[in-house]
């Protein structure tokens, strides 16, 4: 038995705008949940929603998640870079290399991500969302890899990657160091089981997750934390 995933969660202050950012950056269509909120759907079959939730909290820190968004072409690079800054995206600095060649930039909540040029061979059998990638130890990695039945597709000293079968985004895991928290997690995975909810919270506490409370109140999801410390959600059935 495994989850599907169900979408990837953003924090936002201002959710409608950041979904407008993103959704002229992926080329998505933007739908109202029945909560209001926000939501990018999917284009094809290999990708994933990417909701929006409204917070309080100002964001601290890097992220431990960001985008890795993928080139195809030659000249890509360029036309996304431009993109994204004519949409509020400025350009950051964490210290990347210029023969590196990505271009790391933050969209208007300062949310990081990276364009990478044409020619990455990772990159090359992907979704223009390439990567998530993430901090995260090497038990991380294959926690995901058995919740999501994705497979590793790289697993060398401390670094994982797992990919869906049917293809899309990876999700990669650096290895240590892992940078500090600052609190909650901006980016989150939804899961949505396809079981008995109950089941499915049992069967990933068996693999290294465990419940946490992030205030969440009386809700139909149970709010757990994978074996690194980041929280996800797994979905009842009013998903």
């Amino acid at each position: 038995m495994s989850a599907v995933l169900g979408a990837l969660c953003v924090d936002a202050n201002d959710p409608q705008k950041l979904a407008q950012f993103w959704a002229g950056m992926l080329d998505r269509e933007i739908r109202v949940t029945a909560a209001g909120l926000p939501i990018l759907v999917p284009a094809n079959d290999v990708q994933f929603p990417i909701g929006f939730a409204p917070t309080t909290a100002e964001k601290q820190g890097l992220n431990w998640t960001h985008f890795d968004l993928a080139s195809a072409r030659p000249g890509e690079q360029e036309r996304l870079v431009d993109r994204a800054l004519a949409l509020g995206a400025e350009h950051f600095d964490v210290g990347q290399r210029p023969e590196e060649g990505h271009v790391v930039l933050a969209d208007p909540e300062g949310n990081e991500f990276c364009v990478i040029p044409s020619g990455n061979n990772f990159l090359a059998d992907t979704d223009l969302i390439g990567c998530l990638a993430s901090d995260g130890t090497h038990a991380v990695g294959v926690f995901w890899s058995e919740a999501l039945g994705w497979p590793l597709i790289w697993d060398e000293g401390e670094e994982t990657a797992i990919q869906s079968p049917r293809g899309g985004s990876k999700i990669s895991w650096g290895g240590p160091p892992v940078a500090t928290k600052h609190g909650k997690n901006r980016l989150h995975l939804d899961l949505a089981p396809d079981g008995d909810q109950a089941d499915e919270v049992a069967r990933l506490e068996a693999l290294g997750a465990r419940r946490v409370d992030i205030g969440q109140g009386d809700v139909s999801w149970v709010v757990m934390a994978d074996p690194d410390g980041n929280e996800f959600c797994v979905l009842g059935r009013d998903r």
